[in-house]
């Protein structure tokens, strides 16, 4: 990977910089929310949930916007502005003494990440081949789960000094970012045809919706992400309602590490093999491959069963994902290529009701009838995917097959 990188433009290297650091200082904060908040504001468990998760899903959707503005404006303004959103709403988050400006902060941090996610991913559209595009997909996944594992170290050892430090070290990386990218950034990277944009946001709208492929593939997003979205919630609100505390705690600590050393050590290997051709049968792979995970985990009676579920699902999100991707990137148009992105960011509102969702069934139901359900997600999930690779290879059926 590292050889790769050194042969990419350093416009390109900047905006797989941004994944990473950026990524980073939203992890440095995010396991640590539940227990902020809560202690900060005295809200109630469920109150937590709905502040923490309805902040996920407004950003997700007013990220929609954000992807009009990445196909109408100079990237490296729009990176730069978000860039500043970023840090403005972790400093926010660090002085906030109510509910309502934390609240706020909050929705614009996870609004500006996802537009400068947004961004970044058009970015490689516009400076790379489409047979190279898989390859950088899988280095920036790659590099958005090291910062995923490292944040929450970082995040600890501030944290002991003080519940609201993760904030501002946070702030301090977007600040970072901000400078190297207004001072080394390609003030004239932009989308295809981008500052041409007249037609409306409404407007732009009604075509994403015509377009059946992009309908079926959000969609399916959307319901497989409660599955893969925030698999470690769902899990801890298994294991407290069927096990101890402790072995609660033992368990999500080997699963959650387990996830983040194999899409470390094999996303870039495996990711960078995913193309076009075929992706009809990497997408039913690895969808397949959730389901088994999920088996495992209805099965699991102890730690390493636990482990092994783990790496099998592992390697279904290592190959969706970057899956998912390209085929955004097949079938969106250079004119709206930021939108088309901006409708895949929708699959946060799916990770966002997994909880949610899980907790109504195991407050309702036998436990081990959440992987049920979430199994049928799976499977709806790719109906969706195949009638959407299905469209699109009926339209383009030397893109995609």
């Amino acid at each position: 990977m590292l050889a790769t990188l050194k042969k990419y433009p350093a416009t390109l290297n900047l905006l797989l910089c941004a994944s990473l650091v950026l990524t980073l200082a939203r992890a440095i904060t995010l396991p640590y929310l539940v227990i902020y908040v809560s202690g900060h504001f005295g809200l109630s468990i469920a109150e937590v949930g709905l502040v923490i998760g309805s902040t996920l899903i407004i950003g997700s959707l007013l990220s929609l916007y954000g992807g009009f503005l990445v196909d109408s404006l100079s990237s490296y303004r729009l990176i730069l502005t978000a860039c500043a959103v970023f840090t403005a709403g972790f400093l926010g988050a660090f002085i906030a003494s109510g509910l309502g400006l934390f609240y706020a902060c909050l929705v614009a941090i996870n609004l500006a990440y996802a537009v400068i996610d947004i961004a970044v991913k058009a970015g490689f559209g516009s400076l790379l081949p489409l047979d190279q595009r898989s390859e950088v997909f899988s280095i920036k996944y790659t590099l958005t789960n090291i910062g995923y594992a490292v944040g929450p170290f970082l995040g600890a050892g501030v944290a002991a000094l003080d519940m609201s430090l993760p904030f501002l070290l946070s702030a301090g990386l977007g600040a970072g970012y901000f400078f190297v990218y207004f001072v080394w950034g390609d003030t004239g990277l932009a989308t295809a045809e981008a500052n041409r944009q007249t037609t409306p946001f409404l407007a732009v709208g009604k075509v994403l919706l015509r377009d059946y492929r992009l309908v079926c593939f959000t969609l399916g997003g959307v319901l497989s992400a409660v599955v893969f979205g925030q698999f470690t919630a769902y899990l801890s609100q298994y294991l407290i309602v069927t096990s101890n505390p402790q072995t609660a705690y033992r368990i999500i600590s080997s699963v959650v590490s387990t996830n983040a050393l194999m899409v470390i050590c094999l996303q870039y290997s495996l990711g960078k093999r995913i193309t076009h051709k075929h992706l009809n049968l990497w997408l039913a792979a690895g969808l397949s491959l959730f389901i088994v995970g999920l088996g495992g985990f209805a099965l699991s009676t102890t730690l390493t069963v636990w482990v092994i579920a783990m790496a099998i699902f592992t390697v279904g999100e290592i190959i969706v994902f970057p899956a998912e991707y390209m085929f955004i990137d097949t079938i969106a148009p250079d004119t709206l290529r930021g939108m088309y992105y901006a409708a895949q960011n929708l699959s946060n509102v799916g990770a966002a009701l997994g909880p949610v969702l899980c907790g109504v069934m195991l407050a309702t139901q036998p436990a081990h009838h959440m992987f049920y359900m979430l199994a049928l997600f799976i499977i709806a999930g790719a109906v969706l995917y195949g009638l959407g690779v299905r469209l699109s290879a009926e339209a383009k059926p030397e893109a995609v097959t």
